[in-house]
């Protein structure tokens, strides 16, 4: 079995602006993720909003600067994340369509597969 590596974007204004209501049923969509996947999901957490992030680059001297926040400005952020186990990247695609960002307007999922070293 392979992993991939699920990451869901979004825009966060989008998120703050959901109701309780639509935050429990975004919620119920994840647990049948969950249930759905079952075994083949590994892990995944919601991320706090993209300005409670803090970036690290090489600094001019050679040293470690942070940064508050993500380290580029865009409308859509990174909101959570699943590591799974498929067969293969179909079945990686069929698992990541029922996640409830591919269905919204303002997020979407992006699939990366996870390089095994030995």
């Amino acid at each position: 079995m392979a992993k991939y590596m699920l990451l869901i974007y979004g825009d966060d204004k989008q998120w703050e602006a959901m109701t309780p209501e639509e935050w429990a049923a975004h919620g119920r969509a994840h647990a049948g993720f969950n249930e759905t996947g079952g075994a083949r999901v590994l892990g995944g957490e919601q991320l706090a909003a993209a300005p409670d992030a803090t970036t690290l680059r090489a600094g001019s001297d050679g040293g470690v600067v942070l940064t508050d926040g993500p380290f580029l400005e865009t409308k859509e952020v990174l909101g959570g994340f699943y590591l799974i186990e498929a067969a293969d990247l179909d079945e990686a695609v069929k698992l990541a369509a029922q996640l409830p960002e591919v269905k919204a307007a303002h997020s979407g999922v992006e699939i990366r597969p996870v390089v095994e070293h030995e």
